[in-house]
């Protein structure tokens, strides 16, 4: 069924409603009540004779009509937004407040966030550095950066590169307890390990022998729930820490940190930057994404 302009209303409404999973959120973000939400809801249900909604007393979830009809409805928004922002901002520089989320991981892009500001002076980064799963419509934020895999259907999401773990340590361990020339030699120098503050976990090394087979995890001689002490403890010369290959790019190339094992090591992981679907990729956020691509995985 067609929706006539004099509707676009009530499908704000019903996507405001679908993103929020809940008519009194959704009327507070709108600032009506909620049950002028449910009511419009039911003139649209009306309209187009399927139900949007399964409501129950404690939660609303979309039938599978609604699900179809969301995809729908977000695909006429962006490209009203689109439209909107190419006319607008066809000319503008980009700028305002780009609120993200990263990893607390990603204290360690630092450096490449530092040049964005630099290139981009007027718009103005708000950071918030945490391993919890943030709700990004809910909470707000115009990005999240988290590696693995999108699994909400809500967000849009781009691929900012892909990066590989390194074993390390400093010219000065390496000079008094020797260099591994096997996984196996590991068990007799200090390993520095990386625990999860998410889960508890510890973060396993994954280290195979030349034959290609798993090999045991070598003792610990520290663990750390943050990277940067670990990056700190291999720096003064404590131990071998397993670390993002970015996290240590400069200490590698300045020659404070040496690699050793790197066939030994079968780990690597993703970052991507999620937003959510029922917006346009503003400027300020593409350039952002781009800047990250470019600078934090060069090729």
């Amino acid at each position: 069924m067609s929706i006539s302009i004099d509707n676009l209303g009530a499908l704000n409404v019903f996507v405001q409603a679908a993103d929020a999973r809940s008519f009194t959120v959704a009327g507070r973000q709108l600032g009506v009540s909620s049950s002028a939400v449910g009511k419009a809801v039911a003139r649209l249900e009306e309209r187009l004779g399927v139900r949007l909604f399964h409501r129950s007393t404690r939660a609303i979830t979309l039938t599978p009509e609604g699900s179809l009809f969301l995809e729908r409805c977000r695909r006429i928004f962006c490209e009203m937004e689109a439209a909107e922002l190419e006319l607008s901002q066809r000319h503008a520089h980009p700028s305002g407040v780009l609120k993200v989320s990263l990893p607390l991981v990603g204290m360690l892009m630092m450096p490449t966030l530092s040049t964005f500001m630099r290139a981009w002076p007027e718009i103005e980064l708000d950071l918030d550095f945490t391993d919890r799963l943030v709700d990004v419509i809910q909470e707000g934020f115009d990005a999240v950066i988290r590696t693995g895999e999108a699994n909400d259907s809500r967000l849009m999401t781009r691929k900012l590169g892909t990066f590989r773990y390194k074993l390390v340590g400093a010219p000065t361990y390496f000079e008094k307890h020797g260099f591994p020339e096997s996984p196996a030699d590991l068990s007799g120098h200090q390993c520095l390990y990386h625990r999860y503050p998410s889960t508890g976990k510890v973060e396993e090394w994954r280290l195979v022998d030349y034959v290609g087979e798993i090999v045991e995890e070598p003792a610990r001689a520290a663990v750390s729930s943050a990277v940067e002490p670990l990056l700190y403890m291999v720096r003064s010369g404590l131990g071998i820490a397993c670390l993002p290959d970015f996290a240590v790019r400069d200490e590698l190339a300045e020659g404070m940190l040496i690699s050793v094992l790197d066939d030994a090591v079968q780990k690597s992981g993703d970052f991507r930057i999620f937003w959510p679907s029922s917006r346009f990729m503003s400027p300020k956020l593409r350039v952002f994404a781009d800047h990250m691509v470019e600078n934090l995985f060069p090729h």
